[in-house]
This record gives C-alpha cells, structure tokens and sequence, in this order.
C-alpha cells in the first residue's frame, strides 16, 4: 500500500498577469485539469549497421496542452470577455495578445511544486445540458509554446 500518494483536490491553475514582476491569481471553479502531455519525438536512425532492431535518438519536445474543466460563470472575472480565459481567446484572434500568457500549476505536496509555462488558448467550449441534472460548464485547452519550468 503506497502511503506518500497524494490527493489532487486542491491542486490549481494559476493565470499570470503579464507584469513585472508578475502575478499569477488562480482560476476559479476548475474541477479537472488534465495534462500537460508532455511528449519528445523520436527521430529514427536506422542504419544498415543496426541489429534487427530500430534505432532512435530524441528530437524536439513538445509542452502539449493542458485541458481544464470549469463551473463556468460567464461573469466571473477570471473566466468572462473583459479579464479572463475568453478574453485571452478573442485577444489572440484580434491580435491584441501577441504574447502566450504564463501560467502556474500548483500541486498539493508539501513544497506546493510548481509548473509555469507559457501558452495560448486553443479551444473554449461552454457546455449547458437542458435536463436541468448538469452544470453549465466549458472545456477549456491551452497549447503550450515553449520549455516549461518543472520545478
């Protein structure tokens, strides 16, 4: 039986506001976060020489994405279109956010480890069942452009 597992809730997404120095303030109401999936491509260098075997060497790495689902309350400032995760999203199409936003994850160890990482929004996706048993929620997925710090 593992005794140093440890539980996810209360681990959290922090979005950063882009001064200096900055200030990451956590986004309200996240009830998943998945990823980042983090992953090297494989480049293949097979040659004549080799046994019967491929052989492979590592190539450029990929952050991946991190795909959050919220409670989503379309008037809450880290959520709504004037100073949050939808305002990040239109910003980038506008061309107004020219530079990917950083954000933090922060598990629920005893140092609070921290992920940063810069990256852009790539989908937002409110959700709303009419059976009147679900939440209104969204999906929300940031890209990952760059090396994250995994301290």
């Amino acid at each position: 039986m593992t005794v140093a597992a440890l539980k996810a809730k209360g681990t959290l997404l922090q979005r950063g506001d882009g001064g200096g120095p900055e200030t990451f303030a956590t986004v309200a109401e996240v009830t998943n976060i998945s990823g980042p999936g983090l992953t090297q491509e494989m480049i293949d260098v097979t040659s004549h020489e080799s046994a019967d075997w491929r052989d492979y060497i590592p190539g450029i790495a990929d952050g991946g994405e991190l795909t959050l689902d919220i409670n989503y309350i379309p008037d809450l400032a880290g959520h709504d279109a004037t100073a949050g995760l939808l305002k990040d999203f239109e910003d980038q199409i506008s061309g107004t956010l020219s530079t990917p936003r950083n954000y933090k994850i922060v598990f629920t160890d005893t140092s609070n480890t921290e992920w940063i990482f810069a990256a852009w929004i790539s989908n937002f996706e409110p959700s709303a069942n009419a059976s009147g048993t679900e939440k209104l929620g969204a999906t929300v997925t940031l890209k990952i452009t760059g090396q994250p710090t995994l301290a």
